[in-house]
């Protein structure tokens, strides 16, 4: 067993460390404050290859491994949870679905670009009646000749508005239950597809979280993934690598948390000494450390059986679960540690505190990951 990060893993986080401080650290608070969508920096990601990471190099990727990506993820959430969960959506949600289950003219057409970040991708599944029961969705694709035709409605979509290509869960067949879901690949501009709101969030403000609408919307018949029927498998497998990523994301909130309250106790005076001296402090920073470092082996082990090929539905959820809510406890301490500068915004840690929320509600609420867990557990046992 080896716990050691290899070379091109250990270069891809000086790399996207190095990157994050440079281009990344200088706009975050304004993009917080205005809720601007920091598309110059989207571009430079996409010109280092950060955008297509574990995509093969044929299809215009980086070729990298899922823990290098869940690395690139973890440093860039480090410093902008917004930019952190744009890189993720995009990857783990938009494009991936596209190289696993897509044909070959869909990887040709669709992945060179998006890989190289010339264009953003998201993935339609959340509706306003089907959030954690996912099977519930309503919109629906009828094939009409050469076509689909969509009617419907996704909310809560990261770079909904703004994607390129969308790829939505559509039924497809209404009397084989979840068997009669399909994914289906919309491109930006399609008629009878447009955006609706962009939701004003507590946090993630400069990403962009869309509802989208599909009113009698026609899609070539060709712009189906994979075969009909075989959308709720194919998402769930999406989710699981999803949930990685998600994971990761909150392992850089907590660690950029644990950071600024580590610098923060050693500059802060009080009762004649820097507070870092004071156990109760200590105690705070030992906490955090400690589930933050447990929570990276959980992400890089879901991140690592992912590379290898074999089952990980039940070792993504554990991680995304534990990560989120370690990252909850951390970014609460960090706050605490700052006292009442950490309740204003001229400090960090209250930016993160709000960003890590969405971390326990995405790609699955903590209570949908303990199912998943408990389902797995017991399906072991039998």
């Amino acid at each position: 067993m080896d716990f050691e990060l290899n070379a091109e893993q250990q270069m891809m986080r000086r790399m996207v460390h190095d990157f994050a401080e440079k281009e990344i650290r200088p706009i975050t608070k304004d993009i917080d404050a205005t809720g601007q969508f920091p598309w110059e920096v989207i571009h430079k990601m996409g010109g280092l290859g950060l955008l297509g990471l574990p995509i093969p190099e044929q299809y215009g990727g980086s070729g990298a491994d899922t823990i290098s990506y869940a690395i690139a993820v973890e440093e860039v959430s480090r410093i902008s949870g917004s930019i952190g969960i744009t890189l993720a959506a995009h990857t783990s949600l938009g494009i991936y679905p596209l190289y696993r289950f897509g044909s070959e003219g869909q990887r040709q057409q669709y992945l060179p670009n998006l890989a190289a970040g010339r264009g953003l991708a998201a993935f339609g599944l959340t509706e306003p009646e089907a959030g954690s029961d996912a099977a519930a969705v309503k919109t629906t694709a009828v094939l009409d000749g050469d076509y689909w035709v969509i009617n419907g409605t996704k909310t809560f979509i990261t770079s909904g508005s703004i994607a390129d290509v969308v790829i939505i869960a559509a039924v497809t067949d209404k009397a084989a239950g979840t068997r009669g879901i399909s994914n289906i690949i919309v491109e930006k501009g399609t008629p009878g597809f447009r955006p609706g709101r962009d939701e004003d969030k507590m946090g993630l403000k400069a990403s962009v979280t869309s509802q989208l609408f599909f009113e009698d919307c026609r899609v070539p018949k060709s712009n189906l993934l994979g075969n009909p029927g075989e959308g709720y498998k194919q998402f769930l497998m999406t989710l699981d690598g999803g949930r990685i990523s998600i994971g990761a994301m909150a392992l850089g909130l907590a660690q950029g948390a644990l950071e600024a309250a580590v610098k923060y106790s050693g500059e802060r005076v009080q009762f004649g000494q820097p507070i870092a001296n004071f156990q109760a402090i200590q105690w705070m920073l030992a906490d955090m450390a400690t589930e933050i470092d447990a929570a990276r082996l959980m992400v890089y082990r879901a991140a690592w059986l992912k590379d290898k090929g074999v089952r990980f539905t039940k070792e993504a959820a554990m991680a995304k679960l534990f990560a989120s809510e370690a990252a909850e406890r951390a970014c609460f301490k960090a706050i605490q540690v700052h006292g009442g500068y950490g309740y204003v915004r001229e400090y960090d840690v209250e930016r993160i505190y709000r960003d890590n929320r969405l971390t326990t509600i995405g790609e699955g609420t903590s209570e949908i990951q303990r199912l998943v867990i408990a389902r797995q557990v017991l399906e072991a046992a039998k």
